[in-house]
């Protein structure tokens, strides 16, 4: 069974209600797809702003919070250390080394900065 990672920006539409990126979910849950996000994007979501309700219907979809380790902390180093380095990539650099390790497409909304890793291993969902 295949799983997909979803990034911060993915779940932030999820829980907004914008439909183009639920439809892209509905389609992969039809196809038995799993969903994980690693403790990088669960973080950042929970930081929020957002309500109890949002937070209720997110949480029921996520099947796995993937910890983040020292595998991951390294491949994010590298990751950042290729790219251009910018501040704002280093979170970047960390949900994309979890999706790699995983073998997981990333679903995220933010395709001008997670391109820096597609050389790398990074596959986004489709």
């Amino acid at each position: 069974m295949e799983t997909y990672h979803l990034d911060t920006n993915f779940l932030i539409a999820l829980s907004c209600g914008e439909e183009a990126s639920i439809r892209r979910l509905e389609k992969w849950i039809a196809l038995g797809t799993m969903l994980s996000v690693s403790a990088v994007v669960w973080t950042e979501f929970l930081t929020g702003p957002l309500d109890e309700e949002q937070l209720v219907r997110i949480k029921a979809l996520i099947d796995e919070v993937i910890p983040f380790d020292e595998e991951q902390a390294v491949l994010a180093a590298e990751l950042f250390n290729q790219a251009v380095r910018g501040k704002a990539l280093r979170m970047d650099a960390m949900i994309a080394a979890a999706a790699i390790i995983a073998k997981a497409p990333l679903a995220t909304d933010n395709l001008g900065d997670m391109k820096h890793f597609a050389s790398q291993g990074l596959k986004l969902a489709r």
